[in-house]
């Protein structure tokens, strides 16, 4: 049998229709780290993304049609040959003298990811989302979260592989990923960058896309630590349910079904998050 070479860093490349900086990109990545792998996934692009990727000297696996970027990102993970795998945009908003200032701190954190600065060419309503998926992501994992949904970052391949089923095909594998990190006990670190402006037209639709995405974070958050989402939600009903009680008792001098209906709608919630909780708890138990 042949051989597999192996390497100490991956660099990942999920590309779909990037044949305008697709080339370039991966000959800055040489010419900076000439001992690295890199390893682009065309993911079904329609243009000349992956001849461009083989010119210019990488090792491309080819998704027969359009999956997803999330799809693309897991396709990688089964390749890649390296011990480290450096996941980052193949369409021009990261920039390759950033890896080594990511790969400093690899024998100290389980992953180390690029957090876009307010400097970075990014749009006001992405940083506005950014800023709201940060703010729920360091409620659930108790954790400062400064950029949840950044795909610039660096882990051991023994490790992410641990998490791939749990990566969804579409853009947010970045928040599965650092969710399952840090409730699973990993250490992550945030390292500012800043980004260009991308080369092309985003794939990302805002208002679809948008609520798909913000439906994902809360899926993945009640994935993780549930209890952290069924709480807050469990105590508003008794809250909502002892105000009207109050209201009712003194201007009708009577205890309403509304009012038992939201206790008993509180107590229900809170065990649903109970029960939710020892089954995640049960799931991370055999985690290595």
């Amino acid at each position: 049998m042949e051989q597999k070479t192996k390497y100490e860093v991956t660099v990942l490349l999920p590309a779909y229709n990037e044949e305008g900086v697709i080339g370039a990109t991966i000959e800055k990545i040489r010419a900076l780290h000439p001992d690295f792998e890199i390893l682009v996934v065309d993911d079904g692009s329609i243009d000349n993304t992956l001849h461009e990727a083989m010119a210019a000297g990488a090792n491309v696996w080819p998704h027969p049609y359009n999956i997803g970027n999330g799809a693309a990102v897991k396709s990688g993970l089964r390749c890649a040959q390296g011990e480290w795998v450096l996941m980052m945009d193949a369409d021009g908003q990261h920039q390759p003298e950033d890896i080594a200032r990511l790969l400093e701190h690899r024998d100290a954190f389980d992953m180390v990811v690029g957090a876009r600065t307010k400097t970075s060419e990014t749009s006001a309503h992405r940083d506005l989302a950014n800023w709201v998926y940060n703010q729920f992501a360091s409620y659930v994992t108790r954790f400062n979260v400064e950029d949840l949904t950044s795909g610039f970052r660096l882990v051991r391949l023994s490790v992410a592989k641990q998490f791939i089923y749990l990566l969804p095909n579409t853009f947010s594998y970045p928040s599965t990923l650092t969710l399952g990190y840090l409730r699973s006990g990993r250490s992550v670190k945030y390292i500012p960058i800043q980004t260009k402006a991308r080369t092309g037209k985003s794939k990302i639709k805002l208002m679809k896309d948008g609520t798909r995405f913000f439906l994902i974070i809360t899926k993945i958050a009640t994935l993780f630590s549930p209890f952290r989402v069924f709480l807050p939600i469990s105590f508003a009903f008794f809250v909502i349910g002892l105000c009207y009680y109050a209201y009712t008792f003194f201007t009708q001098g009577r205890f309403t079904n509304m009012s038992a209906l939201l206790f008993n709608s509180a107590i229900i919630v809170f065990m649903i998050g109970l029960v939710a909780e020892q089954i995640s708890q049960m799931r991370y138990d055999r985690v290595e």
